[in-house]
């Protein structure tokens, strides 16, 4: 998860970490409120009205106080409630990855062209009631290119994207630097912001606190950072998929035990919740609820300050990988529903491949790779975020380094205060959190680089891409993504994650089953996603 932004600190409030890219993505977080309409009670339950006219409630198990900039945001909250507030040119659904149209009227016909035309939509309408322009496209497009200008998005389309320009007012034309079918899918995740709204000066700070102004199905009504978002179906919205519910309360519960409890029960207040815990599956079962699972990419990963010594030193990173029990950990903490990383990647990428170098439990290995290193007595401080199902685990970490001699120090605390700190670039030893590229796709150059590659915010909290392992590491990610030939790309990702693997500067340690829950007495439609949030622009009331 997350979710998951290079540069000012101003604009990593809009970053990461969300189980989630982390699955509670990162950033610094603002109290102010930013509501695109007056302000609405944060109690509301979704039991007014009727039928049609009901509210959908929803628990989410990450906050809404990270950035709402869909450019900058890997927040789990965030970015799956522009997914219902935005539109790209193309979307994607989100259990296929199947592209589809949005505000374009259709697919390119030739993915393996180096020039891409896209139509607008005929009566596209921002949620303010302007009409959609190509100049909006173009304005969104210049801040993902703009070399003086650090969003998230940029990871994900600089190395292929060349320009985007206005052949008219409902026309425009992408112009790639080598062909590259796979960006079709990434167009996505340049949601069309409206340029009338967001150039003007300090409104794109106002987008980091919650303000949403977008094409999609769904407006945001108001927004409690902390509390909740609440949406209204858009009237004028005349795109692929219309919302189905009048209102939506999108609550943020990020402790378990009121999440729970939130959905549960004769006094349930809410139909539907993600991030649901292990140990709650039978009880929510045995309620009548359906709980569902989607296995994908999330994972729990320990990140390593390479400039604080000994954390430079390979072997010491990897002395810390083996010693973790990590069969232990997805019994006790993960009820059975993870497995132990054999590669960066999880086992069900199309890109997956064993790694050449794989942590298997082995202590005696640990040990003897500190001691080659010569490092004895150490102490270790592990940061985290406070992601209830990161918490379960980090019992496991501090017993299995324990067990090997190093004295380990837990420390969980908010997902946006401990981003915060690496912002700051204040010391640290190590980070443990949680991660889901898949939030962006599934294609492995776009999840590499997601933690990977110059300038990269993560590559910045590791002090990593400075040394020689790294300027290799990047040449060969880049050889990757220039490939032409599927076959030989995908060997040479491979390869290169092969690098990833012996560095462990950022690698996970289990891939783990997100769990949604839902009432089928009230929605059917639902689909439980691999990643953090949910979508349900394809369900409806019964």
């Amino acid at each position: 998860m997350r979710d998951a932004t290079p540069a000012p600190a101003l604009h990593r409030r809009s970053f990461l970490k969300h189980s989630g890219a982390l699955g509670a993505a990162a950033a610094i977080t603002s109290a102010l409120s930013a509501c695109s309409a007056g302000p609405e009670s944060t109690n509301e339950t979704g039991d007014e009205g009727e039928g049609a006219d009901r509210t959908l409630t929803a628990v989410i198990g990450y906050g809404n106080d990270q950035s709402w900039d869909p450019l900058m945001t890997a927040s789990a909250f965030s970015m799956a409630a522009n997914h219902h507030v935005y539109e790209g040119l193309l979307d994607t659904d989100p259990i296929s990855r199947e592209p589809y149209p949005a505000l374009a009227t259709g697919i390119p016909a030739d993915l393996g062209a180096t020039t891409w035309r896209f139509t607008l939509r005929e009566g596209a309408t921002w949620h303010d009631g302007r009409p959609v322009t190509a100049d909006d496209v173009v304005f969104t497009y210049g801040r993902v290119l703009d070399p003086g200008t650090t969003t998230l998005a940029k990871n994900f389309f600089a190395s292929w994207l060349k320009e985007v320009k206005r052949i008219d007012g409902k026309t425009v034309e992408l112009v790639l630097r080598f062909p590259f079918p796979d960006g079709v899918q990434r167009l996505t995740l340049a949601k069309i912001m409206p340029k009338h709204v967001f150039s003007k000066a300090g409104a794109l700070d106002e987008a980091t606190t919650g303000k949403a102004v977008g094409s999609g199905p769904y407006r945001q009504s108001a927004h409690h950072p902390k509390s909740n978002t609440t949406f209204e179906a858009f009237a004028d919205y005349n795109g692929p998929r219309k919302a189905t519910f009048k209102k939506m309360n999108w609550l943020t519960i990020v402790d378990a035990a009121p999440r729970v409890a939130k959905i549960s029960g004769s006094s349930a207040g809410a139909q539907i919740s993600d991030n649901i815990p292990y140990a709650n599956i039978s009880q929510l079962e045995k309620g009548g609820l359906k709980v569902e699972g989607g296995a994908g990419m999330n994972h729990l990963f320990l990140l390593f300050n390479t400039a604080h010594k000994p954390f430079d030193d390979v072997r010491v990173r990897q002395a810390l990988h083996y010693a973790i029990d990590r069969e232990k950990m997805i019994r006790a903490a993960l009820r059975g529903h993870g497995t132990p990383a054999s590669s960066y990647l999880n086992e069900g990428n199309p890109t997956y491949r064993k790694a050449g170098t794989v942590y298997g439990y082995d202590p005696d290995k640990a040990k003897a790779l500190l001691k080659e290193a010569g490092v004895g007595g150490l102490t270790v401080s592990l940061m985290a975020v406070n992601v209830s199902w990161i918490v379960d685990c980090l019992p496991t970490i501090k017993a299995s380094w324990d067990a090997i001699g190093v004295r380990t120090t837990l420390e969980p605390q908010e997902t946006a205060a401990l981003f915060t700190k690496l912002d700051q670039k204040k010391d640290f030893q190590v980070v443990a959190a949680a991660s889901n590229p898949n939030q962006f796709g599934l294609d492995a150059d776009l999840i590499m680089h997601y933690n990977y590659g110059p300038g990269n915010t993560w590559m910045r909290y590791a002090r990593w891409e400075e040394s020689s392992a790294a300027k290799d590491l990047f040449k060969r990610m880049d050889a990757a993504t220039r490939e032409p030939d599927s076959e030989k790309k995908k060997a040479m990702t491979q390869d290169y994650i092969d690098v990833v693997a012996e560095n462990a500067v950022i690698y996970p340690v289990v891939h783990n089953e997100l769990i949604t829950a839902w009432d089928p007495r009230d929605l059917t439609g639902v689909r439980a996603q691999p990643y953090p949030g949910i979508n349900v622009l394809q369900a409806k009331w019964i």
